[in-house]
């Protein structure tokens, strides 16, 4: 009986993390769906969730020598990273978190550029740039001199 009792709790937890990890990684269709449909507060997280999805995706593809269907996903990271901007600014909330998400993705970016061959990395160098530009726009929010008191 002991022994039921110790391990029904683990199976429990063990279903929660599954659980959580499915939901985790939902497709990207879904979360595009959730995106369009969602509330504009919902919405910085969601475009940075599907930014990083596509960007562990272009590096799953790019490591394949799929270039093609790479730039594809590179492309969705740069639109996505800029709707989260979009919505983070229409709301004003989030501003920090997106701004951090996508500098870790700018970085992760220069990580994959390095790797790449000559003519596959100007699509990749062309998003690092769009997203330092969405960074710029929301720093510059954050710090803006209205803000102050």
């Amino acid at each position: 009986m002991p022994r039921l009792a110790i391990s029904v709790p683990l199976v429990l937890i063990a279903f929660t993390f599954i659980l959580c990890a499915a939901a985790k990684d939902e497709p990207v269709a879904e979360l595009k769906a959730r995106f369009e449909n969602g509330r504009p507060e919902d919405r910085p997280e969601l475009g940075i969730q599907i930014a990083q999805h596509q960007l562990r995706d272009a590096d799953k593809l790019y490591l394949e020598g799929k270039a093609d269907e790479a730039g594809a996903a590179v492309d969705d990271i740069v639109t996505y990273s800029e709707k989260a901007r979009d919505a983070a600014l229409e709301t004003k909330k989030r501003l920090k978190n997106v701004e951090i998400d996508v500098r870790k993705m700018a970085d992760k970016l220069r990580d994959i550029k390095r790797n790449l061959a000559y003519e596959d990395q100007p699509p990749v160098e062309q998003a690092i740039r769009r997203l330092e530009d969405v960074r710029t726009t929301l720093l510059k929010a954050m710090f803006a001199k209205d803000n102050k008191r």
